[in-house]
């Protein structure tokens, strides 16, 4: 009985890696393809209400934490690594990133406007 028990268990545990080794991919994929839609309303609220302030909250605190690892920063010869981590990373989704937009449709939005304006300049 613990034989069959041991194999049963082995087995499920076999199916769950390989469903969860699978689910990612589709994911990642689905979201490339969905990247060019607009965002809904119920993500834009959610971005609103409560993404954006605790982005504004990380904010603060990796503005802090910099100030703190400042020195040690300068000693390491990293400031611009531990200002980019800290502070500019959070700050640019806090208040750059279009509101609802996931980080993959706010690359492709600015990767569309950016091409628009190199048309832009191409054509005069």
């Amino acid at each position: 009985m613990p034989l069959l028990k041991r194999s049963t268990l082995s087995g499920l545990v076999a199916i769950v890696v390989l469903l969860a080794g699978l689910s990612a991919p589709t994911a990642q994929a689905y979201e490339v393809v969905r990247a060019d839609e607009k965002p809904s309303e119920l993500a834009t609220m959610g971005d609103f209400f409560i993404a954006r302030p605790l982005l504004i909250g990380a904010t603060a605190l990796g503005w802090a934490a910099f100030t703190i690892s400042l020195p040690a920063s300068a000693l390491g010869g990293n400031i611009d690594q531990a200002a980019e981590t800290l502070v500019k990373k959070p700050a640019r989704s806090a208040f750059l990133r279009c509101l609802g937009c996931t980080p993959v449709q706010h690359e492709w939005r600015a990767s569309e406007k950016r091409t628009q304006k190199k048309n832009g300049q191409n054509n005069n």
